[in-house]
């Protein structure tokens, strides 16, 4: 799959194009953006350090990248087409009917949707066999995990087709079995979200000292392994039926106490209030180059690893 296409190119979709451009491939782009050759152009620049920092430039195969003036017409030549305009049914339903026709018989579509389910995407397809979920997580060029879902209405081999595509541009891929809001890991995530929010909200800890609590503990490990085999580790030769059967009832006293907040304007202003006082005064852009040091930092570290 040498010829892709990116159909929305905001940040996520910019993001897709430095990373299949580092990969060798050719990249058609379309977005309804009168600025998006500019923007997408100084994207590829300022993520490329970055790209070879972690070892997936190609050397020397930078593929090449072109503006067009439709979806139908980027997507015309792409064997695999990557999906990321905006999060409304209406719009995915309409870029759908009017890429459908253009596309190459074995071409695949995969939609970067982290709100919506496939099921309901599918209905702006004639034939939607040959459309998948790609889901990344922010900023795809840098952050590994890609979740792959289909269902009954997707065609055989498909999904592995798609699956061997991302690895082949250094994306880690899991599958998705059964389809729920928010795939995998937004859910896992929105779930340590709740009860830090919690522990805000009844006065057991600050923003900041919550978000310190995260990634100078147990995100470190996480980083290195999930929770299940992390603990797996933490009870010695029994290993994770131990570990359960040891602290069964530590457990189901914590979850019978976590909380359940709501995002309402108090507790969001609360929040914000405290991620204004952890930054510190310092720009949105220098929080976002010290996060993505910081990733870089360790997948360089881990890189050859697993």
């Amino acid at each position: 799959m040498e010829n892709t296409a990116i159909v929305g190119a905001g940040v996520i979709g910019a993001s897709w194009a430095s990373l299949f451009l580092a990969a060798g491939k050719n990249v058609a782009v379309y977005d309804q953006s009168d600025t998006v050759e500019a923007d997408v152009t100084a994207y590829v620049e300022t993520a490329w350090p970055v790209l070879e920092k972690i070892g997936l430039v190609e050397e020397g195969r930078r593929g090449a990248l072109s503006f067009h003036e439709t979806h139908a017409e980027a997507v015309a030549e792409a064997d695999f087409i990557q999906e990321s305009v905006p999060e409304r049914l209406e719009i995915k339903h309409s870029v759908y009917a009017e890429i459908e026709e253009a596309l190459k018989p074995e071409a695949i579509v995969s939609t970067s949707a982290s709100g919506l389910l496939v099921r309901d995407m599918q209905e702006g397809w004639k034939d939607p066999s040959r459309f998948i979920l790609g889901h990344p997580f922010n900023p795809p060029h840098l952050i590994p995990l890609v979740e792959l879902l289909g269902n009954d209405k997707t065609a055989d081999g498909v999904l592995e087709a798609a699956e061997a595509f991302y690895e082949s541009v250094g994306k880690v891929t899991i599958r998705v079995q059964k389809e729920v809001a928010g795939h995998v890991s937004n859910r896992l995530q929105a779930a340590l979200w709740r009860e830090a929010i919690h522990l805000v909200e009844s006065g057991v800890v600050s923003v900041a000292d919550v978000d310190k609590a995260v990634w100078a503990g147990p995100g470190l490990r996480w980083a290195a392994m999930g929770p299940n085999l992390i603990w797996h580790l933490a009870a010695g030769p029994g290993g994770l039926e131990e570990y359960c059967n040891r602290y069964r009832d530590s457990f189901h006293r914590w979850w019978d106490d976590l909380g359940d907040p709501r995002l309402t304007p108090e507790v969001a202003k609360r929040l914000a209030e405290g991620a204004k006082q952890e930054a510190e005064g310092r720009l949105l852009s220098e929080l976002e180059a010290l996060r993505d040091d910081l990733i870089t930092g360790y997948l360089q570290s881990e890189r050859g690893k697993r």
